[in-house]
């Protein structure tokens, strides 16, 4: 066979399978990394903003939904806490339709944060007027203060 050829038929090969790699790469939704990040979901509660590790500002509002036995008179308690536990932010989720089912209801929650930037724990707690520790129940994840 002609050496050019032969050469042709080598790149012709490389070219093939760099396509084919390229074509089975992972995107960034495949991989787990994607760039529009999963909201958080609990049996109770899903959050869709923010976004479990996102950075916030010190004013926030926290959009989600949780099924109607969460709610107490149509709201229930948002903190933030700091990696010590302690409060450094609050705000009250309120329903966004009839909370009296045990169906998802739709909330929005704003949350202020005084004096404090950094890791912090958004804890979403099902109100409990009874305050009765066999009717408690919350939500929590890492998210980062600016």
């Amino acid at each position: 066979m002609d050496k050019k050829i032969v050469v042709a038929l080598i790149v012709l090969f490389l070219v093939v399978i760099a396509g084919a790699v390229l074509l089975a790469w992972p995107t960034p939704a495949q991989n787990g990394h994607d760039s529009v990040e999963s909201p958080f979901t609990s049996a109770n509660v899903t959050v869709s903003s923010p976004v479990p590790s996102s950075t916030v500002p010190s004013s926030f509002t926290v959009i989600g939904r949780a099924r109607g036995s969460w709610y107490f008179e149509a709201s229930f308690p948002v903190e933030v806490r700091d990696a010590n536990g302690n409060v450094v932010g609050r705000g009250l989720a309120t329903s966004e339709g009839d909370w009296m089912t045990t169906e998802f209801v739709p909330f929005s929650a704003p949350v202020v944060i005084e004096n404090y930037s950094g890791l912090a724990t958004l804890v979403l707690m099902k109100d409990n007027p009874s305050g009765l520790p066999e009717h408690d129940d919350s939500a929590s994840f890492l998210i980062v203060v600016q």
